[in-house]
């Protein structure tokens, strides 16, 4: 880890611990804007990590931005942080400049079709986005779609959108949004093989949750580390049963595995278009949210289920997210898949080419 990436660390650490407390995510899930977290992750410019500076963007790597997003993940940050990344890395592939404004994107899986009509100097656009990330506080969504010009990719305004109010089990906001009819004058549109940009959400989207993932079973495993030590039974603590240490175990291995799979789907990003690190990042890190919330939950017992304890913040968007960008059946389809293509002489190099 370089200097300035634990400086990075350092700095949104704090800012997570100050600004992401129990009170703004339970606000969060009640309809109240983290205003004061997304100032601060602005104001500190980490917002624009991994885009260069000609553009708009900080500088930096996606190394960098990948731990943000995992704290953000460990403090169950309630701002569409990843999305907004999402889409700026999206735009700046393009060769688009990117801003500071709040983004979101509409899942071309979780969409009706989007049509672009040319009128005058602007667009007509109808189209249908469902579940789209924290819409309601968005100032613009990044959406795909058809026009006469052939496939598109745009940024549209949400002033004039009709959105409907959601949420996924974590109490994060999951909106529809509607555009009927609405004419944009002077938008930009961006011409685009859809096959490829689809790709592109859908390999960013996976591995920007699986760091997430990985940041929230380090939450878990740490709460439950605290709970073990602390409370006592039989004049003893917790962690000094036999059956409590085998499940802190369990925890502990899952947690670890999930986070070897996030840095190494980390390390290989940006670095080539093979998808498998990715895959294998998904399917590893979802496989260890599905056996270590249970041990968190099951270890707390009837603490841990109360809405006043902090574990389900962390807990609720595990089983969120592993179903956000494909779940591990998607990816292990895709990665069987890749290994259907192989000739005989090439299986034994994937295999031992992962890291």
């Amino acid at each position: 880890m370089s200097e300035m990436q634990e400086l990075i660390i350092e700095t949104v650490e704090k800012i997570m611990e100050k600004y992401s407390t129990k009170e703004v995510i339970n606000d969060a899930e009640m309809g109240i804007w983290a205003n004061d977290l997304w100032h601060q992750i602005v104001e500190n410019g980490m917002l624009t990590i991994a885009i260069p500076e000609e553009l708009g963007g900080n500088g930096g790597d996606f190394s960098d931005a990948f731990s943000i997003l995992r704290l953000a993940g460990k403090y169950s940050a309630p701002i569409p942080l990843a999305e907004t990344y999402i889409a700026n890395w999206l735009l700046a592939d393009l060769g688009e400049p990117i801003s500071d404004e709040i983004l979101t994107i509409a899942s071309p899986d979780e969409s009706e079709p989007f049509i672009f009509t040319k009128e005058g100097q602007g667009w007509r656009v109808n189209g249908k986005g469902l579940n789209v990330p924290w819409a309601r506080y968005s100032n613009k969504m990044l959406v795909i779609g058809d026009s006469s010009e052939g496939p598109i990719l745009s940024v549209l305004p949400l002033e004039r959108a009709i959105i409907s109010h959601g949420q996924n089990m974590a109490g994060e906001a999951r909106d529809e949004v509607v555009f009927e009819d609405v004419l944009l004058e002077n938008l930009k549109i961006i011409n685009i093989s859809p096959d490829e940009i689809i790709e592109k959400i859908e390999n960013i989207g996976a591995i920007t949750r699986s760091v997430m993932m990985a940041g929230a079973l380090e939450n878990v495993l740490n709460i439950v580390a605290q709970h073990t030590s602390e409370r006592t039974q039989f004049g003893r603590p917790l962690h000094r049963f036999q059956a409590v240490q085998h499940q802190i175990a369990q925890l502990a291995s899952e947690s670890a595995a999930a986070s070897m799979a996030a840095d190494c789907a980390v390390q290989s990003f940006g670095n080539s278009t093979d998808q498998k690190e990715i895959a294998l990042a998904k399917i590893r890190i979802n496989e260890a949210a599905g056996k270590g919330a249970p041990i968190a939950h099951q270890v707390l017992a009837a603490i841990g289920f109360t809405y006043e304890h902090t574990l389900h913040h962390s807990t609720r968007r595990l089983w969120s997210w592993r179903e956000d960008y494909g779940n591990e059946t998607v990816w292990e389809a895709k990665l069987t898949n890749e290994l259907l293509k192989l000739e005989k002489d090439e299986l034994w190099p994937f295999i031992t080419g992962v890291k």
